[in-house]
């Protein structure tokens, strides 16, 4: 009796790897659906533009903050402003340092 129960104690530490769970649908994505990308898992059918929403490829995608595009419109996000901060719709960095030093020179006087 004492084996069998050391037995199923043994096969007690031995479970499953986690399961891992696509970035979008944040269901369970098997080995043959996989694709990984800028540290993230994804079906390989969820894996898609931010802007176009066509199905991206491991050779034609460009990432950003944690979304993904195509090329095309990586390039023509940045061109709209010449930036990555505008283009993407954030605030430019360049406005946190104007407030940072309006800030630093009104505490100074």
């Amino acid at each position: 009796m004492h084996y069998v129960l050391s037995s199923f104690q043994r096969l007690g530490r031995f479970s499953a790897p986690p399961q891992e769970k696509c970035e979008v649908c944040n269901k369970t994505v098997y080995p043959m659906e996989r694709l990984a990308a800028d540290k993230k898992v994804y079906h390989k059918f969820c894996f898609k533009c931010n802007e176009c929403n066509n199905t991206l490829r491991l050779g034609n995608y460009a990432a950003l903050q944690g979304k993904v595009y195509c090329k095309p419109h990586f390039k023509q996000l940045f061109k709209v402003k010449g930036n990555y901060d505008e283009g993407f719709g954030r605030e430019q960095h360049k406005t946190q340092w104007s407030a940072k030093s309006n800030g630093e020179t009104s505490e100074s006087s």
